[in-house]
């Protein structure tokens, strides 16, 4: 067996010897990326098309107007705070240090408790400060001068979801530890439990007689009770659900208050990350007032919008994200920069094979998808265009968008989490003068597409910057290998948009009159042409990484 060749880092330094634990769980079949990536595609194809369907089924029932403005706004509230507390943190920083804490004498257990007895006191304690605070985040992030918002609402339901916060928590820890040991599964099925849930939760929604209340709102009101309850206990069982894999790995919580002096490194780590997400923040508390004081149903419009344009990301990229981190962890824990340099060259070219024709398909059946998705019960078809407009001009940012997660991983597996801040930095200045143009100089129907046209604009800088100053950090990246393929990729898409333009308008005199029937069919033939056409292309340029990209999805078609 040959001795695996590792790169030495500016500056000289020595190969660390590591000490692996008995009983330290690092199985050598999780190796593969390729098999953990596909089998994580599966659940997490599953996981995003129930999350979606709850989406769907709440415009179909509530439509896209204030009381799902409401919800929206409120409910995001858990995901900020929790964010903004120790999220940020748990989802770039932990693996790598927990990563690292196996080669501890205890294989890390130590070290884990007791980042877990830190995050769990610090996440009870905000959560009940959050709770109280409710209305001040709400007034922060909905701008109802122009009468368009009902803060009210929003805070009404924000009581109710803002205890999310802990559950958020406890997952978000659960799952890296499960994510170092290189068990990825649980986390990737318990979100559809969770969205079982909440399925559930909106049917009875829909059964119950009457309407919310908006003016006044009564927060004894069954039906606000009901989703806002319903929602919340979702997120429990989501929490609960990595119990019994993390007891299977071995793993025995206790309350460990002991002091670990690389505390402080999370702590240097964390603060850094904290400034990440709270620059972050200040560009989503300006799109969200901006989109509050457009036309009705902006942010609903805005949060679906960006669900499905995150769906093929999440399939994908999640999916890579997650079974790369510990390869990266690994790699930069070994000093190994030319392997830390492989992956993130061959999952860069892997992203761009799959990700450009899906941004073409999405260009060209933007409309369409919001007509079939959300013109449904009390659903608007103007409405529906509007979600399906934004989502159309907003999806040549899907590469980027993944660039700039898969480079932010990068950076904190090298223990580096100024880097990532100052690009935020970067991203928000440019981001927020664009928002306040959006709103000054579009009508209050088009807001919410010039906001989610500037959010892809942003990530386009940000994926730029990234790769520029990862360059500065490593050295060679084999940018030009990446730079070609996604050159190639660009192409293809275009031809693939032209194609299925070109076909849209020769449909055009040909399908029904139904608004639904017609966005049906158009999705259909428009988006298989220009699928094809971009994924014929690239396959006739016999571009080399889109044999692995198709290999993964015949393997998870076999499976399933």
């Amino acid at each position: 067996m040959t001795r695996a060749r590792t790169s030495v880092p500016p500056g000289g330094g020595r190969q660390p010897t590591r000490r692996v634990h008995p009983q330290q769980q690092r199985p050598q079949r999780a190796g593969s990326l390729a098999r953990a990536t596909g089998s994580m595609a599966i659940a997490t194809l599953v996981s995003r098309i129930t999350g979606f369907l709850w989406k769907v089924m709440l415009a179909a029932v509530a439509a896209l107007g204030a009381v799902n403005d409401s919800f929206t706004v409120a409910n995001t509230l858990p995901n900020i705070v929790f964010e903004l507390l120790i999220g940020g943190v748990l989802a770039s920083v932990v693996v790598p240090l927990l990563v690292r804490s196996q080669d501890d004498p205890d294989g890390g257990l130590a070290y884990t408790q007791r980042l877990l007895t830190v995050g769990m006191t610090l996440l009870a304690v905000g959560t009940v400060i959050a709770v109280a605070l409710a209305p001040l985040f709400t007034r922060l992030y909905v701008d109802d001068s122009t009468g368009r918002a009902n803060a009210d609402l929003a805070t009404a339901f924000a009581y109710l979801l803002l205890p999310e916060i802990l559950f958020y928590g406890l997952f978000a820890l659960l799952s890296a530890i499960l994510n170092a040991k290189q068990i990825f599964g649980p986390t990737a099925w318990a979100p559809v439990w969770n969205n079982v849930v909440v399925m559930a939760t909106i049917g009875l929604y829909a059964l119950m007689p009457g309407e919310i209340s908006l003016n006044p709102v009564k927060m004894s009101d069954p039906k606000l009770l009901v989703l806002g309850i319903g929602v919340t206990l979702g997120i429990v069982v989501q929490s609960l659900m990595l119990v019994p894999a993390l007891r299977r790995s071995g793993f025995r919580f206790r309350w460990n208050w002991g002091f670990d002096a690389r505390l402080k490194e999370f702590g240097g780590l964390g603060l850094w990350v904290l400034g990440y997400v709270a620059v972050s923040q200040v560009g989503l508390i300006v799109s969200t007032r901006v989109l509050t004081a457009g036309a009705s149903g902006g942010a609903a419009i805005y949060s679906n919008a960006w669900l499905l344009f995150q769906l093929p990301y999440g399939v994908i990229g999640v999916s890579l994200l997650t079974a790369i981190m510990p390869r990266l962890s690994r790699a930069a824990a070994d000093h190994n920069y030319r392997k830390l340099i492989g992956d993130l060259s061959y999952a860069s070219r892997l992203s761009a094979v799959i990700l450009v024709p899906i941004s073409a398909v999405l260009t060209v059946t933007g409309t369409s998808v919001g007509v079939v998705l959300f013109s449904w019960g009390r659903g608007d078809i103007a409405q529906a265009t509007r979600l399906g407009d934004a989502l159309a001009v907003s999806a040549f940012g899907l590469l980027p968008y993944a660039l700039v997660m898969l480079q932010l991983r990068v950076f904190y597996a090298m223990k580096d989490a100024r880097t990532p801040t100052l690009i935020m930095v970067v991203m928000t200045a440019v981001k927020i003068p664009l928002l306040y143009m959006c709103k000054a100089m579009l009508s209050p129907e088009h807001v919410v597409i010039g906001v989610l046209m500037v959010n892809s604009l942003s990530y386009v800088v940000g994926a730029v910057l990234g790769q520029l100053w990862l360059w500065v950090r490593l050295g060679h990246l084999r940018t030009r290998r990446v730079v070609g393929v996604t050159l190639f990729s660009v192409f293809a898409g275009g031809l693939g948009v032209a194609a299925g333009l070109g076909v849209a308008r020769l449909l055009g005199g040909v399908l029904p009159d139904s608004n639904a029937a017609k966005a049906f069919l158009s999705l259909i033939i428009e988006g298989l042409v220009a699928g094809l056409v971009s994924f014929g292309v690239l396959a006739a340029l016999k571009v080399e990484e889109l044999k692995p990209a198709t290999a993964k999805i015949t393997r998870l078609i076999r499976r399933r």
